[in-house]
């Protein structure tokens, strides 16, 4: 574990990359590595989280400044220029119900092979997926779902690169912390004392990197 500025968290994010970006309409997501991203201008990313936010706050500018391909998101209401794009051919957004979001990046985590859901039975949602049947009921198979990038938030961290949170800013970080190849953690908080065991939420050995949040 290793503590980067916010501009060498965005340098470590390469064209064409998956990136999974926790928060919930950007609330406990990294604003400082999201602002540097967006002044370096990374192009043709593609965003993995719960929603795309507002154009003019957190991801939300990625999409505004062009910068993701492909949104798999659960949610894009929030952002007129998410769904301006979709129409116009400019964003391929591909809609994953949220319990389903979690339990495919809970899977990936988990070193699952998928996970088995009724959600989106017959609907356009099980297009090109494979139905299970398990005594009697159908399911649809849900595959894992990886980043080469996980860009997060936490509360607290210490030393040793353990986190903790306040209130709901959790949302999908902690899932994230272990689904993709490489993480990068922005903290508001470097403790100067150890984390009591009790309440780490997310342990050291799944972070690569460490940002001080800055306002």
């Amino acid at each position: 574990m290793k503590i980067i500025s916010a501009k060498e968290a965005a340098d470590l994010i390469k064209e064409g990359d998956s990136v999974m970006l926790g928060g919930f309409m950007g609330c406990g997501s990294a604003i400082s590595c999201i602002d540097a991203l967006v002044e370096k201008g990374t192009k043709n990313l593609t965003l993995i989280g719960n929603d795309t936010a507002r154009e003019d706050f957190s991801y939300g500018k990625l999409i505004r400044n062009k910068q993701i391909k492909k949104a798999i998101t659960t949610h894009i209401g929030t952002n007129k220029e998410t769904g301006r794009q979709m129409s116009d051919g400019e964003l391929e957004v591909i809609l994953v119900p949220q319990g389903t979001l979690a339990e495919r990046i809970r899977a990936s985590r988990s070193g699952l092979g998928g996970v088995l859901v009724t959600t989106g039975l017959g609907t356009e949602v099980a297009q090109g997926k494979q139905i299970i049947n398990v005594d009697g009921k159908d399911y649809l198979l849900e595959r894992p779902l990886r980043a080469d990038i996980a860009l997060i938030y936490a509360t607290y961290a210490d030393k040793y690169g353990n986190l903790a949170y306040d209130g709901t800013t959790r949302n999908f970080n902690v899932l994230m912390a272990m689904a993709a190849d490489l993480v990068i953690v922005e903290i508001e908080e470097m403790l100067d004392t150890p984390l009591n065991p009790n309440n780490v939420v997310v342990p050291g050995i799944a972070i690569d990197y460490i940002v001080q949040h800055k306002e």
